[in-house]
């Protein structure tokens, strides 16, 4: 289902994704969104399968994690009204890193590559602002990553 909703405008930019576009460029996003819903316990993306596209997070929450080699499941974040994952697909055209999983009733706006390369050669600004939000929110998660590290770390130590 496309998306519609009158509201939409303001939940997409109060998203780290979409912050700092313009009317029109948002516009032209929106109309590239499509409206996904899962039920609760629901498995939206699984970690080494092929990915093409992103979501944002409209309502509901997931939970994001990783196998171990033993087979473990390795608890990563939690995702909430706002957020947005599977961008990492898009961008190095590898397959998923995660298994992202529905706690709850949730519903999602998925961004395909091929729309995000539509988005590319009709609005060229809009792709540069959509990359950087991407970029910020990568570095954003890298610094978390890096701070869980040396606690872990130093918790170790002692």
């Amino acid at each position: 289902m496309t998306v519609t909703a009158p509201d939409l405008k303001a939940f997409l930019l109060a998203t780290p994704f979409f912050g700092g576009l313009s009317e029109a460029s948002l516009d032209l996003l929106i109309s590239m969104l499509v409206e996904r819903g899962f039920d609760a316990n629901a498995t939206v993306v699984a970690e080494g399968e092929p990915g093409r596209s992103m979501f944002i997070v409209k309502s509901g929450r997931l939970a994001v994690s990783k196998r171990t080699k033993a087979g473990g499941v390795i608890p990563i974040s939690v995702l909430q009204p706002g957020d947005f994952f599977g961008e990492m697909t898009l961008i190095e055209m590898q397959n998923r890193s995660a298994t992202v999983v529905a706690e709850a009733p949730t519903v999602l706006y998925e961004l395909t590559a091929q729309k995000l390369y539509a988005c590319y050669k009709a609005d060229i600004h809009a792709y540069v602002i959509v990359l950087q939000n991407i970029n910020r929110e990568l570095c954003r998660r890298l610094r978390r990553a890096d701070d869980r590290f040396a606690r872990h770390a130093a918790d170790n130590d002692n």
